[in-house]
């Protein structure tokens, strides 16, 4: 090799930090060479509650604010995020998209104002500026005729088609191949009362050539999954291209997301399990709305299971986030169906029944904003709406309860050759993804049955990894006489904390039941353990009086090879990792420093043991 190869091989590594990410110029065409960073469920002003709650964010100051621009956010503050996105998904909610927004538009119309329908809005207006009925009423469409009429008319095709096109036109006009991704997308968003709370955000690998040849599949078409995939089916064939769907926000859907029942409540079919595997590749494991690796209740024997828990809408009352007092009584059977851990498992399970296994997804998180601002980081988190953004009051006013409890999470990360729509969609196809809530730690693992110790020293460990195993999101064939063992690689955030430790979360069927094992993998030297034999916590670093933390615990880089101790020959499994940083400062404890509040709820978490979650690795027979 040239020494000029070696030196642009050099600034590569550099520009990926440790070494040990690095790899020669023989393999960066054909391996992933970096990892991308997205967010891909923002909410705009184009949805109807994200407006109606006061935000006034567009599209356009979306788009901006992920690329790392300065903004003004709905509160008057100026938002902007420290460190870019690298690609981002507006996933306005296909009902009634854009309707809220452009209301005002129609009203400042002196056609409209002078039309019947006009006039009787702006009626309306008036009973509502009298105090004769409330906003509420108004917008959920108890009104009066005229309200639905009015309904009806953003459910015009002329319309919507007016509002998709704009939509796909800024995405493409934002699209910037290799610098940054826009792609095009939505949110399916059944309601309660329409049987379902299984909201899906569709992603289209396309531009608007493609994706204007339709009309966003809302619940307004069907409230049931199977019709949505059946439309992106349409799609597909109609156009040539390509699109997913990513399940969201499991831990609220009360059973449903991950049932042994479609949502007919029929049984699980073939048909059912290959239609799913095909269109939802990948589900958002962490979002502003609490965790959705696992409970408490499912994973007693997990110290670290307790994780922004949150019970719900029904939680707010009920003090939301568990963090270790009384779980509240819930149905036993409904919680192993709402988070992705016993989900993995369950897809196991119904491998041998089915002969597909439709929960065979990879893991991303996102945020769920609805405030057009797509952040996860704990110093700089601008809520899940308006009344959430920065402020003295959003954790000691009547919303308190309902504040506090939002997760600042979370982030996509994508491993992928280059940051275009193609090739980042092509890798969440395979899953080459992994979950964080906020902070950007690299990791990589490898699973195989040739991995040595001495390839831990390689330079070109990311080629060893591809040659002689498969990355994240892959299947691993059993081989006879070998046991499968994991190549572990994690770097910090280079912006944030150290990492206390690698774990990897095993699960596995056994006489028809759900089995789980959590192991501690990788950690600093020196790290004592317990009468139990496990790893004992580090002691927090955290000031709570100045919100600040130090890495003088806990180490840099973790890098390691693991050994299934509990293989079984011939029996299925699935593995995947869970990263731990250190605690560090929540943003609660950020908002109480910064205001100077010192009467907050003792309820109120002010630390956080921020994580990531790969992508599972399948040992298949």
């Amino acid at each position: 090799m040239s020494n000029e190869s070696l030196m642009s091989g050099l600034l590569r590594c550099l520009s990926l930090l440790p070494l040990v990410f690095c790899y020669t110029a023989q393999t960066e065409a054909e391996y992933p060479r970096q990892v991308y960073w997205g967010d891909t469920h923002v909410h705009t002003a184009l949805s109807g509650d994200a407006f109606n709650g006061g935000v006034r964010l567009k599209p356009e100051d979306a788009y901006l604010f992920a690329r790392g621009e300065a903004v003004v956010a709905t509160s008057g503050q100026t938002a902007k995020l420290e460190r870019p996105l690298d690609f981002i998904v507006l996933a306005d909610h296909a009902n009634n998209i854009g309707a809220a927004f452009y209301r005002q538009e129609y009203l400042s119309n002196p056609e409209f104002r002078n039309s019947k329908l006009g006039r009787e809005w702006l009626n309306a207006r008036e009973k509502l500026a009298k105090g004769h009925i409330d906003e509420a009423s108004l917008n959920e469409g108890a009104l009066l005729p005229a309200h639905r009429s009015w309904q009806a008319s953003f459910r015009d095709r002329n319309f919507r088609t007016s509002v998709w096109s704009q939509v796909t036109e800024l995405a493409d006009n934002y699209n910037e191949p290799t610098q940054f991704t826009a792609f095009i997308g939505y949110e399916w968003t059944p309601s309660e009362e329409e049987g379902s709370s299984q909201h899906r955000v569709v992603l289209f690998a396309d531009d608007s050539s493609y994706a204007d040849q339709i009309l966003p599949f809302s619940s307004y078409d069907s409230a049931h999954e199977e019709d949505l995939w059946q439309f992106l089916d349409r799609y597909e064939q109609k156009t040539g291209g390509r699109v997913i769907s990513i399940p969201h926000n499991s831990n609220l859907t009360s059973g449903r997301m991950f049932a042994l029942t479609d949502s007919f409540g029929a049984a699980l079919t073939k048909k059912y399990a290959s239609t799913r595997a095909r269109f939802e590749p990948i589900v958002e494991a962490t979002q502003i709305k609490g965790d959705s690796e696992t409970h408490p209740l499912i994973s007693p024997d997990d110290e670290f299971a307790d994780f922004e828990t949150w019970n719900g809408w029904a939680g707010w009352q009920n003090g939301g986030l568990l963090r270790g007092r009384q779980l509240p009584k819930r149905p036993a059977d409904k919680i192993p169906h709402e988070y992705v851990r016993p989900a993995l498992q369950l897809g196991l399970q119904l491998k041998e029944s089915l002969g597909i296994n439709p929960f065979k997804f990879g893991f991303i998180g996102s945020t769920d904003a609805h405030t057009g601002l797509a952040s996860a980081d704990e110093d700089n988190f601008w809520g899940k709406s308006l009344k959430g953004e920065p402020s003295a009051t959003r954790t000691v006013n009547e919303r308190a309860a309902f504040n506090y409890q939002m997760n600042a999470s979370g982030y996509a990360a994508v491993w992928s050759k280059e940051n275009t729509r193609k090739s980042l969609f092509d890798a969440l196809v395979r899953k080459e993804t992994y979950a964080t809530t906020g902070p950007r730690m690299i990791v990589r693992v490898f699973a195989g049955f040739d991995f040595e110790s001495k390839n831990l020293a390689s330079e070109d460990l990311i080629s060893i990894g591809y040659q002689k195993g498969v990355p994240m999101g892959g299947d691993l064939e059993m081989q006879e006489g070998k046991v499968p063992s994991l190549l572990l690689m994690a770097n910090k955030d280079p912006m944030g904390a150290n990492l206390d430790r690698i774990q990897v979360v095993k699960g596995w069927i056994k006489d028809g039941e759900r089995r789980e094992r959590v192991y501690d993998a990788v950690y600093g030297k020196n790290r004592e353990t317990g009468s139990d034999g496990r790893i004992k916590p580090l002691l927090s670093t955290v000031d709570l009086d100045k919100a600040t933390y130090t890495n003088t615990v806990g180490s840099a880089e973790l890098i390691g090879l693991w050994e299934d101790p509990d293989f079984v020959p011939g029996q299925p499994a699935v593995y995947y990792v869970r990263v731990l940083e250190i605690p560090t400062p929540r943003w609660t404890l950020y908002d109480k420093v910064r205001y100077g509040l010192d009467d907050l709820s003792v309820n109120i978490p002010l630390i956080i043991q921020e994580r990531a979650y790969t992508s599972a690795i399948w040992l298949i027979p």
